[in-house]
Parts: structure tokens; sequence; C-alpha cells
């Protein structure tokens, strides 16, 4: 039972894990191309970057509670960990939607 529960919960950490590795890479790559973008357009880019790097920032920090949690409380963390990933893949739409 101990192990299902911390292979799962490996697996989860490192899945997720793996998606924001992916989105940031992309982020910085698209980033990059949208550096020509000028005035308004550029400005509405940078806040919306600004809150991705947030929500990121916010999905790693609830990654690391995940990881060091107690073996019975680790599911429910991952309820809120899902709603940071969800606000996450919404912001990433909508850098691809720009490009």
């Amino acid at each position: 039972e101990w192990g299902t529960h911390m292979s799962r919960r490996h697996e989860y950490v490192e899945k997720v894990k793996q998606q924001l590795d992916e989105m940031n890479a992309k982020i910085d790559e698209w980033q990059a191309k949208r550096e020509q973008a000028e005035g308004k357009a550029k400005e509405e880019y940078q806040e919306q970057l600004v809150a991705f790097r947030e929500r990121a920032r916010a999905a790693r920090e609830k990654l690391r509670e995940i990881r060091e949690s107690p073996d019975e409380s680790w599911e429910e963390l991952k309820a809120d960990m899902e709603r940071i990933r969800d606000a996450l893949v919404h912001s990433y739409r909508y850098f691809k939607s720009q490009l």
C-alpha cells in the first residue's frame, strides 16, 4: 500500500513537472519571437507573460509541497495543483494563440 502511494505520487509529480518544463521552454521560444511586437500588443503580451511566470512559480511550489507531503495528504494537494495547472494551461494557450 505504502509503495503504491509513493509510486503514484512520484508518477504524478514527474508528469506535471515535465508538462511545466515543456510549457516553459515553449514560452521562452515564443517570447524571443514576440520581442518584435510593439506598443499595446507588446504591453499586453508582457502582462500575460508575467501572469504565466507567476502561475508557473506557483505550480512548481505546489509540486514541491506534494513531493514533501505525508503519504496520506498528497491527494488533497493534487486538487490545488490541478487548479493551478488549469490556469497555467489557459495562459499557455493564450500565448500560442498570439503567434
